[in-house]
């Protein structure tokens, strides 16, 4: 028992390869193209992010140099105080300068930081506070704000914890003078003496912010990307909405900065996918760009827009492709399958085409050596039939055994002993009839009437040699004499009669043999009065059994044999009742 296979793709709907191949492939062709174009948009996206991550980082990078620059020149200005000798000599401790004596230091320091304030317009103020009480700054004249205590500023504080390095603040609002603010950041420094270890005062140079801001306001990070600059503490030093910005703008920027120690990195949140770009500088303060993914890929929508494109056109191609493929691969098992059927209908003569040996040509050149040896087995058994055919008829030619024979022999020498010449001369005759009907092999076909003759022939030599205990009666319309018929075909009915149907009869047994013309057959009977059969014994006969006797002939070969001939419309009926006796009705064709 053979077991079905299943389909190698279960899933396919399709019973046609070519079908199940194109879908196959147009999936494959498919998932591949979306996983290249999508492959190749990140590419394309990731590769623009990184392009503009550098050019962040170099704007970024050019900022940073630049306050840098701005800071370090701040610090050069503190170096030129700290080292002039008149600052150092007007804040020592050490000092003693009377009130009348303490104008010309004021106003050759005042000039000292009003020439420098000339050159530099992005200081607002310089001054100089002693421990002593002194202060000094770039006025001719400075009043100081009353209200308002230098010790307590930020700048003032954290310039004393750092011993003497600089201190840049955040951004405020610088009220020290009367009447004067502004707002700054400030560089100060705690100045030495002369040992480099006593403190004499504090440093104070004040920034005006609106440097820092000609410096970033120029920068161009996009149509929404900006600079902002915070603090070591992250206090906003400069931010394009500084002068709106609430704790719902500076929170976030503290929240991105807390963890961030340099670099790029990405947030996303409601305001959108940004890139932040962070540098520190050497006085503490952070730069940071902000960039909208959007602004830095302009094209994002384009570059989308063309894969998509391209891809549609790739798929299309490859579609179109896969189907001529699919086509051309199916094409010859298509053709084997054409010629599968044609050998279905019979046609065992077909060929079919081979091309390249591959699978399928291999395939195509076992079915053609199937189809011719399947050929050759078919024309080997029809020629075995036919063997098998001509070896029953050679077998019913025969059939005049050794018994009847040698009882028509006896027969013949029993007549003679008794001067039965007439007698001796007719059975002579007719046995040598029967055996030249017998022995003629060049003709299967013969006309009906040389058929009749010879069972006439043979029913006359058993009618002698039964002593006139059989009877027999030949109705054949002598229309049908010139028709063909097999050679010996009555011959093994009539035998059968007479040896299985009347040979015990009491009475004298009539064998009747009937012809008849039905429209495009004929049909022959041979019907006797004798003992009958069950139908037991009527199924021994059919079957060849025992029962038949020594000298009986199968039914059933002669049977075949006429199918054999003619065809399985034409054969052999047999009627029969027990103590009524058997019809036997042999059909064959009308043939000239």
């Amino acid at each position: 028992m053979f077991r079905q296979r299943r389909p190698f793709f279960p899933i396919l709907p399709f019973k046609s390869i070519q079908s199940s191949i194109s879908l196959a492939f147009s999936l494959l062709i498919l998932a591949t193209i979306a996983v290249t174009s999508l492959i190749s948009y990140r590419l394309s996206v990731r590769s623009v992010e990184i392009n503009s991550q550098s050019y962040i980082e170099e704007v970024i990078k050019q900022v940073n140099g630049n306050i840098q620059s701005y800071i370090d020149n701040m610090e050069n200005i503190s170096l030129l105080a700290m080292t002039n000798k008149d600052v150092k000599y007007y804040i020592s401790s050490n000092s003693f300068i009377s009130d009348e004596d303490r104008r010309p230091y004021e106003k050759r320091i005042s000039d000292l930081f009003q020439a420098i304030l000339y050159t530099r317009k992005d200081i607002a103020s310089i001054m100089v506070f002693g421990y002593n009480g002194r202060y000094v700054s770039d006025r001719r004249i400075t009043t100081l704000d009353p209200g308002v205590k230098p010790q307590t500023q930020d700048w003032y504080v954290n310039a004393q914890k750092q011993g003497g390095q600089s201190v840049i603040s955040a951004p405020h609002v610088q009220n020290l003078l009367l009447n004067e603010s502004r707002s700054v950041v400030s560089l100060s420094r705690e100045l030495k003496s002369t040992d480099g270890i006593t403190a004499e005062g504090i440093f104070l140079v004040d920034l005006n912010l609106s440097v820092i801001n000609d410096i970033c306001s120029t920068i161009n990070l996009g149509k929404q990307g900006y600079v902002f600059i915070v603090d070591n503490g992250s206090s906003i030093v400069y931010h394009p909405e500084r002068q709106s910005a609430s704790p719902q703008l500076v929170e976030p920027i503290r929240q991105v900065l807390a963890t961030a120690s340099g670099g790029s990195f990405m947030v996303d949140d409601n305001e959108g996918n940004r890139m932040y770009t962070v540098q520190d500088t050497n006085f503490g303060w952070k730069i940071v760009g902000v960039a909208y993914t959007d602004d830095l890929i302009a094209n994002k929508g384009t570059i989308r827009n063309s894969i998509v494109l391209y891809s549609v056109f790739g798929l299309a191609i490859c579609l179109l492709l896969s189907l001529l493929l699919s086509h051309r691969l199916s094409r010859p098992i298509k053709n084997l399958q054409r010629d599968m059927k044609k050998v279905e209908k019979g046609n065992f003569e077909i060929q079919t085409e081979i091309g390249a040996m591959n699978e399928i040509g291999q395939l195509g050149r076992t079915f053609n050596m199937m189809v011719g040896q399947t050929r050759n087995l078919m024309q080997e058994m029809l020629q075995t039939q036919e063997n098998k055919r001509k070896s029953e008829l050679q077998l019913l030619q025969a059939q005049i055994n050794p018994h009847f024979l040698y009882n028509t022999l006896d027969s013949i020498v029993w007549m003679a002993e008794q001067k039965q010449h007439e007698e001796v001369v007719l059975m002579t005759s007719a046995l040598a009839k029967l055996f030249r009907a017998s022995i003629t092999k060049d003709k299967e076909l013969v006309p009906i009437g040389v058929e009749i003759e010879h069972i006439t022939n043979y029913l006359l030599i058993q009618k002698m040699r039964y002593d006139n205990q059989l009877d027999y009666v030949i109705e054949v319309p002598e229309t049908l004499l010139d028709y063909l018929s097999l050679k010996i075909l009555l011959q093994p009915f009539v035998e059968n009669a007479i040896y299985h149907g009347i040979r015990h009869l009491p009475d004298i047994g009539l064998i009747t043999i009937r012809g008849k013309e039905m429209e495009d057959r004929i049909v022959f009977e041979v019907e006797d009065n004798g003992n009958g059969m069950t139908p037991q014994q009527l199924e021994q006969l059919w079957a060849g059994g025992p029962d038949r006797g020594d000298n009986g002939i199968g039914i059933s070969n002669v049977n075949e044999r006429i199918k054999l001939y003619f065809g399985d419309g034409y054969g052999v009926h047999i009627r029969s009742e027990l103590e009524e006796g058997t019809c036997v009705m042999i059909t064959i064709p009308k043939m000239v």
